[in-house]
């Protein structure tokens, strides 16, 4: 086994596509850089070629991807409660601040913003919100995210 070659990496990613989805749906929710959208198109169109939207595979794909996003965000979340207290000039992160303590978790429906859901996660954690509400609304969010992406993504199919 050459854990080194290209075409170990290919085939082990291909047998395994379900652990694809969840390392770069969390990743993309955390700090890091990731492009969960992407890979979730990509393993989601041949799925609905020869499957139903409600089909076994159609369905793991979008829970796992929910899954490992909504852990990743999470993850963040966490991070942001370790965050000392601090005064923000960033206008961003005012508006964020605002945000979450006019509407509470509620806001967190909108974490799956690219980059401004993160900042919502970790402002969500800073703030001390409610971890189980948080939890809930971070979770709707992301699996509204995917089903979307995959009824966009069906244009793909013609």
């Amino acid at each position: 086994m050459d854990w080194f070659s290209f075409s170990f990496w290919a085939d082990f990613w291909q047998n395994h596509t379900l652990w694809l989805m969840f390392a770069s749906a969390f990743l993309s929710a955390t700090v890091l850089p990731g492009n969960s959208e992407v890979v979730f198109i990509t393993l989601a169109i041949p799925k609905l070629t020869f499957n139903s939207v409600f089909s076994a595979d159609i369905l793991a794909l979008v829970f796992i991807a929910t899954l490992g996003n909504g852990l990743g965000s999470l993850t963040t979340y966490g991070i942001g409660r370790w965050f000392p207290q601090f005064d923000s000039k960033n206008d961003r992160t005012l508006w964020v601040i605002e945000k979450l303590q006019r509407y509470g978790a509620v806001a967190l429906l909108l974490s799956w913003l690219p980059i401004m859901g993160d900042l919502f996660c970790a402002v969500a954690g800073w703030l001390r919100l409610n971890f189980a509400t948080s939890c809930l609304f971070i979770f709707i969010g992301k699996l509204v995210r995917y089903v979307v992406l995959l009824f966009l993504s069906a244009p793909f199919l013609l």
